[in-house]
């Protein structure tokens, strides 16, 4: 084993052993209640938010994300590739429906090419190839196309905000998610249908100029300054605002061969299992750390960390993923619904909210892709099951403003779509429109490779 495995292999070892697994479920029953949610919610959006973002499922309505005031259909790209999978037909063709007679990226204001690219560009290329429709490609490559000039910086790193109609950027201090995890699979994918590679190259330089930039001790921080190259944040993690960078290294090396990536993901893979990897609890968490040093800042957990036992199973350390997902199922039996950060030393919550955070289940269905182990399933049955209790509302699901209270937010963010109702279909229904030894989910769960049509 290289050094990485042998961290791993010692982490692994000292983690508490998964609970056993629980009495056997019906699974397909289980998935035609996943469906049923999802017709249910789609309905109620269909009623009262078409065309919106987002929908507001307690008092009714809906509001804009991308661009203030400019709705672009957001919910609607973000669930083509989840309806189809669901087999939801007649919910699919009002979807491309209204993309065909609706949607427009010509629009005088600044979106969050992050965002833009994983929800919407990500959205539309997997809608595509679903469904085989030539408009979402399109649709794909215009807005793409828009959000180019983003990477005209002195280090090739990506302006945070590009306006749709001029070209115009701003706001140059970013983060290793939105350089690294902003856009790399969804290019790749891009530049593989229309045979354009400026998509591809620009956004795998861009992720490595990131990764060019991690300390002697091989880590990143956590905000730098894309025209200068300078690191203005110190705090290494797992979660935010880096996680969706980690996720790509590896994912690009999976969809391009890219061996500079796959070399990447490894380096820094082995610096977060040696300095960042924390026993304290029993359990295996990991530690924010000072980017240079490894000096311990603090074991705050963030709910968008619980992807990490996956990943690190996809990057060939399963038994080290398994045991970064113990204090996960361990949190999960605490607390319900997850709060959006806490204290694993004594359980404190430190963020009482949950915007419907898909994170719990994206770790565990990546596991059960893996190994098949049916201790993962109920992992994400309870995830679903309190979702369903907790989040339903008259019109769809709604986060929480307070797990604690079970107070509701009246939000449900377009990503709800695209990510836990998918993970929640896959791992319970065996559809025979998905390749479960061949596939690739984004960071944003679109379907990039895998859906058999």
């Amino acid at each position: 084993m290289n050094r990485r495995q042998l961290i791993a292999a010692g982490l692994a070892a000292t983690a508490a052993p998964l609970p056993a697994a629980t009495p056997r479920e019906d699974w397909q029953a289980l998935a035609g209640e996943v469906k049923a949610a999802m017709r249910f919610a789609f309905a109620a959006y269909r009623q009262i938010a078409w065309g919106q973002d987002e929908v507001k499922p307690v008092s009714g309505g809906g509001q804009s994300f991308l661009i203030p005031g400019a709705s672009v259909g957001l919910s609607i790209v973000e669930a083509l590739d989840t309806l189809w999978l669901m087999g939801l037909d007649a919910e699919l063709e009002d979807a491309v429906r209204w993309i065909h007679q609706r949607l427009t990226f010509d629009l005088d204001g600044d979106a969050q090419v992050f965002e833009a690219s994983i929800r919407l560009v990500g959205g539309l290329l997997s809608g595509h190839l679903a469904t085989g429709d030539a408009r979402l490609l399109e649709l794909a490559h215009d807005l793409a196309s828009r959000m180019m000039p983003c990477f005209e910086t002195p280090t090739g790193m990506p302006m945070r905000y590009v306006n749709l109609r001029t070209g115009k950027t701003r706001d140059g201090q970013s983060f290793p998610a939105e350089i690294g995890g902003g856009m790399a699979p969804e290019y790749v994918t891009l530049s593989r249908l229309t045979g354009e590679r400026r998509f591809a190259d620009k956004a795998v330089a861009a992720m490595l100029a990131l990764h060019a930039r991690r300390s002697k001790i091989g880590l990143v921080g956590d905000t730098i300054d894309v025209t200068t190259g300078q690191w203005v944040g110190r705090r290494a993690t797992v979660g935010p605002p880096t996680d969706s960078y980690l996720e790509y290294l590896w994912d690009t090396w999976r969809l391009t061969g890219d061996v500079r990536c796959r070399d990447a993901y490894r380096v820094e893979t082995a610096a977060i299992l040696a300095r960042m990897a924390d026993r304290t609890t029993g359990d295996l968490w990991f530690a924010n750390v000072d980017f240079e040093t490894g000096a311990k800042l603090s074991l705050r957990q963030s709910e968008l960390s619980a992807y990490y036992g996956g990943l690190l199973s996809e990057g060939g350390d399963h038994d080290a993923g398994v045991a970064a997902m113990t204090g996960w199922i361990a949190a999960q039996d605490r607390y319900g619904v997850l709060p959006e950060a806490f204290d694993p030393t004594d359980w404190r919550v430190l963020a009482p909210t949950n915007a419907l955070r898909p994170e719990l289940a994206d770790g565990a269905f990546t596991l059960w892709l893996h190994d098949r182990d049916e201790r993962w399933r109920h992992v994400v049955a309870k995830h679903f099951r309190l979702m369903i209790a907790k989040n339903k509302a008259p019109h769809g699901f709604s986060g929480l403003k307070d797990v604690r209270t079970g107070a509701q937010d009246d939000a449900c963010p377009g990503y709800w779509w695209s990510e836990q109702m998918k993970y929640y279909w896959l791992i319970f229904s065996d559809t025979k429109r998905f390749d479960y030894k061949d596939n690739y989910l984004s960071t944003e769960g679109n379907v990039l490779k895998g859906l058999r049509r």
